[in-house]
């Protein structure tokens, strides 16, 4: 996977998320800069996550819109969770929009199982509201 800047991420996530507010360079730095935060990146899309000692959690996942479908998705999860493993999460979370179908197929594909939802949790462009569903994923 390839180094890429706070600059290029964000673009990808603004576009990946065209219904919700996409994350600002500012934002994706600040997050960087943990030592707690971990990137994976490839040219079409990147996932971001955070381990605190025995615990991960996804913070976002975003593969530009063009290169949907092809599989990125399926390899930035797995890069998550053998990242958090090696940093040494036993144990990882994520929320996800609840109108999300093809976050939520890919998922549960690789085995996370809901376990909690957040009512009106996001805030949509048009100012509508959509839950978030939890789910989790033992890592070993």
């Amino acid at each position: 996977m390839s180094d890429a800047t706070s600059s290029s991420l964000s673009a990808i996530h603004v576009a990946a998320f065209k219904t919700s507010r996409g994350w600002s360079t500012d934002e994706i730095a600040q997050l960087q800069a943990s030592p707690h935060v971990f990137t994976v990146s490839c040219p079409d899309g990147f996932v971001m996550g955070r381990v605190v000692v025995d615990e991960a959690e996804l913070l976002t996942i975003a593969v530009a819109p063009m290169a949907q479908g092809r599989g990125i998705g399926v390899k930035l999860l797995q890069d998550f969770e053998r990242t958090a493993a090696e940093r040494g999460a036993a144990r990882a979370f994520l929320e996800v929009a609840k109108d999300n179908t093809a976050a939520l197929v890919l998922y549960r594909r690789a085995d996370w199982s809901i376990c909690g939802q957040r009512p009106a949790y996001y805030t949509r462009s048009d100012g509508s509201t959509c839950d978030a569903i939890l789910m989790e994923k033992h890592l070993t």
